[in-house]
């Protein structure tokens, strides 16, 4: 018995020894954490670089003393997601030169050469959601020996074609094509300068997991043409008379910029500390367009889908209405945005609870050279309303890239702009390469608008995609706009960027969702309280995500604070926070120290709420004088106080300050908005907050005091007024709203942690128009 014993004990061990050959990314275990730590709150546009000079692995260390003879650190990729669970199966595609290991776990293989390329950006066996990804590497020590030569990437299990990049100054970056599931991808350097033995002599494997992300709503994708467009974009003549400006050739242009934007985002919200998260398109089984090849052959694919919508204005209608955009009054302005919204809505008929994201191509923008302007054109972005929209001319199209053998040629054309045929937008796309950026650029510019951003002191919002090429290439090319060579290189620092503001918003926007991201809450409200002390308390049921700085007279925000963690991106957000007007001042520079500002503070579900003067707000206006020497304290107001002959109403609640004062019930009065609301107590007295108007007799909400229940808080209805109002008792009742159920927008009003309800402050004139919380500690 003993000797089966000791080979008992012997087998245990052996099978523990086996089993690590899964890598597990360095033991990381955080989803997309980028190696350099953003702190808490922010006053500049530039997050710090998530490739950090540090080496994390053996095969890195190797490649450092065997380049340079030293330890001199090189670039490593960042901490990422470990390798998925998956079945141990020998069923793995290797190339050449390569064996499967002995237990058919995705390994992989040591570098076998020191100019084999080097990923930076994205660490073996990341998770991705997206199937265009952005990476960037070095072959060699370029610091050392620079070098250049092309890159060549062999996707998973050749299921796609074989695409090259070139290395400038031992510099790449590549879009790879990713299939769900996991990904092997070989990596082969060649270079003029450099003998290679065999195929496989400077050769890189990297392994990326692909999850397509099915639950968040997608970014439609819309070229809209006039109902007698005949579906061509402007071209030089022998490219039209090519057929290079079909409707064919449109959607090729379309999709490509579309997963560029992709490709650009995912990697900006993964330096941003967001993980790779991004917006996903919606996808169909077609003949695909992404290679090249592709094109030619007829290979189905699941990609982008681009929906053809026919507008019912004719060519000349666009035209003639642009022109008066152009040049008429300011009503005119957004006339060619409702044409599209409409034809959009037709289209798609979402139910009225239902937002849809959509991109619009406008296909017959057309550059006048009598009249000098691109007619059928806007670049509009909103995201008011369920259809959240931006849209942008074709002027542009003939300089994208359609398809990923066409990236690289697109950003280092510099064939110059003919004006006989096509627009020098803006007087910034003097060549081909230039033109694409302000066409893909400025269209994803219109997207942020979409997605709820603003524009921003920096980065897209601004007008940072003029360099939007340096994201995708290594080297710049001479640019007509600055009349100066380009960058020799173009690292990451170069490239055209998200401001912070622009990523915090997608961090919680639903079309930016990834699957370890806690449950969204249905309350997107959030609640200021000025407390004692000059503190500000915040509260939102959603967490308290970030707040915006603006210095009277500013348009833009130059300073904010954010209340998340960088370093856990997925985890939750405080949702009550305490901040100071002194703090707040702090952020701004010392000579605008002692001026007004206004704060917007942002919940994690993106509801917003505005204090205009913060210092006004903080000081003693928004105290009230309570019973026996208390204080009170007046919360944030809803609503606007606007009606005419509104007059100021304030009620204290008898039960909270006599003790024999008993609240039984509550009577609201309510038509299509709040009129009043009347507060009944035990003793058959009551007190009224507004008026008696609408339904005669309005409706009561009783107590349930023989259990205790008291009154906890409102969910209040409010836009310009006070559409509707619900109770919320101690209990977890509700009472449903009263008034209008579906005006204005939703706002949760329950004192902060350790305060109480003391009373109502507010407005009323024909109906209440302005509402506050007291409350007291």
């Amino acid at each position: 018995m003993s000797i089966f014993k000791e080979l008992r004990r012997r087998s245990k061990a052996s099978f523990r020894t086996n089993t690590s050959g899964v890598s597990h990314s360095n033991g990381d275990m955080t989803s997309g954490q980028s190696s350099s730590t953003l702190e808490t709150s922010y006053s500049s546009s530039t997050p710090p670089s998530s490739i950090k000079p540090t080496l994390s692995t053996s095969n890195l260390q190797t490649l450092s003393k065997s380049v340079s003879g030293s330890e001199t650190p090189m670039q490593s990729p960042p901490p990422q997601r470990p390798v998925p669970i998956s079945s141990q199966s020998n069923r793995n595609s290797f190339y050449a030169g390569n064996s499967s290991p002995a237990n058919g776990s995705i390994r992989t293989p040591a570098p076998t050469s020191p100019y084999a390329p080097r990923i930076l950006s994205v660490s073996d066996n990341s998770w991705v959601h997206q199937k265009v990804l952005l990476v960037y590497g070095q072959v060699g020590d370029p610091r050392q020996h620079p070098i250049n030569g092309t890159l060549t990437v062999y996707h998973n299990q050749e299921n796609f074609p074989t695409t090259t990049w070139p290395v400038c100054e031992s510099h790449f970056k590549v879009l790879v094509h990713l299939v769900p599931g996991p990904n092997r991808l070989r990596f082969d350097f060649t270079s003029s300068k450099q003998s290679t033995s065999s195929a496989s002599s400077h050769s890189s494997w990297h392994n990326i997991n692909y999850l397509p992300l099915i639950n968040s709503p997608p970014l439609d994708l819309v070229i809209l043409l006039a109902k007698d467009s005949p579906g061509t974009f402007d071209a030089l003549p022998d490219r039209a008379q090519r057929g290079e400006n079909n409707l064919e050739m449109a959607v090729r242009k379309y999709r490509m910029a579309a997963y560029l934007w992709q490709a650009f985002t995912g990697e900006q919200m993964f330096r941003h500390s967001f993980g790779r998260r991004c917006f996903r398109f919606e996808e169909e089984w077609q003949a695909g367009t992404l290679s090249q090849r592709d094109a030619q052959t007829g290979q189905m694919r699941n990609e982008a889908k681009i929906h053809i919508v026919r507008s019912d204005k004719t060519v000349a209608e666009l035209r003639d209405l642009d022109l008066a955009q152009q040049h008429g009054p300011a009503t005119k302005k957004d006339g060619l945005f409702e044409i599209a919204k409409d034809a959009v809505t037709n289209h798609f008929q979402p139910h009225p609870d239902q937002k849809r994201y959509v991109s619009v191509l406008l296909l017959d923008s057309q550059w006048d050279t009598q009249s000098r302007v691109i007619t059928g054109h806007a670049a509009l972005g909103s995201d008011s309303g369920n259809i959240k929209m931006a849209i942008f001319g074709s002027h542009s199209l003939q300089s994208y890239p359609s398809c990923l053998e066409e990236v690289v040629p697109a950003f280092t054309d510099c064939t110059r702009t003919d004006t006989q045929f096509l627009a020098n937008d803006c007087e910034e796309a003097g060549s081909n390469w230039e033109s694409a950026n302000i066409g893909i650029g400025a269209h994803l510019h219109e997207v942020g608008h979409l997605f709820g951003c603003p524009h921003q002191e920096s980065g897209v919002m601004l007008r940072d995609y003029v360099r939007l090429n340096r994201t995708f290439t290594s080297r710049e090319p001479f640019s007509t706009r600055t009349k100066s060579q380009g960058l020799k290189i173009c690292t990451p620092a170069d490239e055209c960027q998200w401001h912070r503001l622009d990523a915090l918003r997608f961090r919680f926007h639903p079309c930016f969702r990834l699957p370890s991201d806690p449950p969204s809450h249905h309350d997107e409200s959030i609640q200021l309280w000025p407390v004692e002390n000059g503190k500000i308390l915040i509260t939102a049921k959603s967490g308290v995500a970030f707040l915006e700085v603006y210095v009277d007279g500013d348009d833009l925000c130059h300073h904010f604070l954010e209340f998340i963690h960088s370093e856990s991106p997925n985890s939750n957000v405080p949702r009550q926070v305490t901040v100071t007007e002194a703090e707040l001042r702090q952020l701004l520079p010392s000579e605008k120290q002692k001026k007004k500002f206004r704060i917007q503070v942002f919940s994690g579900g993106l509801g917003k709420q505005t204090v205009d003067d913060v210092g006004l707000f903080t000081s003693k206006k928004s105290f009230v004088k309570l019973p026996k020497g208390q204080l009170g304290f007046k919360g944030s107001k809803l609503g606007n106080s606007q009606l005419d002959n509104t007059e100021p109403q304030q009620i204290l609640l008898d039960s909270t300050f006599i003790q024999t004062k008993l609240l039984t019930s509550i009577k609201v009065y309510h038509g299509f908005a709040l009129d009043g609301m009347e507060f009944f107590y035990e003793d058959a007295t009551s007190q009224l907050f507004g008026k008696r108007g609408g339904k005669p007799g309005g409706d009561e909400f009783v107590l349930d005091t023989r259990r205790g229940e008291i009154l906890l808080g409102f969910y209040i209805r409010a836009g310009l007024w006070i559409d509707g109002i619900e109770i919320l008792t101690s209990l977890g009742r509700k009472s449903g709203v009263y008034g209008n159920a579906q005006g204005g927008s939703g706002h949760t009003l329950i004192p902060p942690r350790g305060y109480s309800i003391a009373g109502i402050s507010g407005t009323c004139g024909s109906w209440v128009d302005g509402l506050s919380l007291i409350i007291m500690r």
